[in-house]
């Protein structure tokens, strides 16, 4: 169960673009009664501050700290620390209830889902492009 530490970034790769993927999926299936030039920059803005302030610095962050472990070889669920396991959860928590509930309008669904979900896969594609730029200096 355990793989060599840069693999752990093709890990959150994975991970992250596929969550990523679901989230946007989600929004663009409630987004066509909803598309607008409004909702679209909504979308972007969605998109923008979570790139910029969460997941952006979240990719560096953790890129720098499993290249900086110590042994090659890594559990393979280390792409992740606790702190971070432990928000992912709440998030899909609360993303699961905020829709299950009906607490949140649909038009909020699809423009914060589709601008939340494209930056969740932007982050997997980063750490795609960390795994790739780092397997060759090996």
């Amino acid at each position: 169960m355990k793989v060599k530490k840069v693999t752990l970034l093709l890990i959150a790769c994975i991970v992250w673009m596929a969550a990523g993927f679901n989230i946007f999926r989600i929004g663009l299936i409630e987004y066509p009664p909803y598309l607008s030039i409004f909702n679209l920059c909504l979308s972007i803005i969605v998109f923008t501050v979570f790139q910029y302030f969460i997941f952006g610095k979240l990719v560096k962050r953790h890129t720098k700290r499993i290249l900086n472990y110590k042994k090659d070889y890594q559990f393979f669920l280390k792409f992740f620390d606790l702190k971070s396991f432990a928000i992912m959860a709440f998030m899909m928590t609360a993303g699961i209830y905020l829709r299950v509930s009906g607490l949140c309008p649909v038009r909020f669904i699809a423009v914060f889902y589709s601008g939340l979900g494209l930056s969740l896969l932007l982050a997997g594609i980063l750490f795609g492009w960390n795994y790739f730029k780092n397997i060759r200096q090996q």
